[in-house]
């Protein structure tokens, strides 16, 4: 497979030189590892790809802490730590399956992330404890939380969200996945959600409203949003679950995408011309 130019120790630390070109790898090591089963949550890959490239890029590694609270978003995770070196390639062949570690939703033993989640909307409030923790501590680690915009329908991440603003727990910042897919359907014929934005104002959090496809807006605010120290903060990235594969029917149901052998080829080639475009 095409790799990612990286420079990096295998295991210990990385270095993301380029936030597009690690979503792109993302993705691929994302369909390689769906289409030996043939369907998956691939659409949380293609939908989160460049917000974890990013989180990956800012983290200091051996000292700031990602968690990730919906824990069929853990497949973005993996496929970033097998392209930064932090875990063996042939990971990717025993992604989903009985007993092994890449697990297809993540659990309290999933590797690389210091927390994960099968139930929704956790997430948020572990990673508070962890930063709370920290402070007592006197560390200065930072805490990166990948969420939903469906976990927003659960009544536990609003009480997360208040406990952060009134702590003043500016360590740590979440990545809102605003992409309007859900298990049921789009989110906003389930729930309404909107003004997100102001929701999460009204809550005492610093907000950052972005395309979030758009790798140097992520960048961007995320580099905003770990330079204010007095409240939490929230980056909102809109975002879809089919977006970088242009090879998808346009019916695609991203929440739980199939991939038959021919789709998942042309996935993989799509993909691969790509990454070599970007690393040429």
């Amino acid at each position: 497979m095409m790799g990612l130019k990286r420079v990096s120790t295998p295991g210990v630390s990385w270095s993301v030189t380029d936030v597009p070109a690690l979503a792109t790898a993302i993705r691929l090591r994302a369909v390689e590892m769906v289409a030996p089963h043939g369907f998956g949550y691939l659409g949380q890959a293609l939908s989160s790809a460049e917000q974890v490239a990013a989180v990956f890029a800012e983290i200091r590694p051996g000292k700031d802490r990602l968690v990730c609270s919906p824990g069929h978003y853990i497949i973005a995770p993996f496929a970033a730590a097998i392209e930064l070196g932090l875990m063996d390639p042939a990971a990717l062949t025993t992604y989903g399956e009985d007993g092994s570690p890449v697990e297809a939703i993540g659990t309290e033993n999933s590797p690389v992330v210091d927390y994960t989640c099968g139930s929704l909307a956790q997430g948020l409030s572990a990673a508070l404890g962890l930063a709370l923790g920290d402070r007592l501590h006197g560390s200065d680690a930072r805490t990166f939380v990948l969420i939903s915009d469906g976990e927003m329908e659960e009544g536990q991440l609003w009480e997360a969200a208040i406990f952060a603003a009134h702590h003043r727990l500016g360590s740590v910042v979440v990545l809102l996945d605003a992409n309007n897919s859900q298990v049921d359907g789009p989110v906003d014929s389930i729930t309404t959600l909107e003004p997100i934005a102001d929701k999460w104002r009204a809550f005492g959090w610093g907000v950052h409203d972005i395309d979030g496809h758009d790798a140097a807006a992520v960048v961007s605010a995320l580099s905003a949003a770990v330079g204010v120290t007095d409240k939490p903060s929230v980056v909102i990235a809109r975002t879809s679950t089919v977006h970088g594969l242009d090879c998808l029917p346009e019916n695609a149901d991203g929440h739980f995408i199939k991939l038959p052998p021919a789709l998942a080829g042309a996935a993989l080639r799509e993909l691969t011309r790509r990454l070599e475009a970007q690393n040429a």
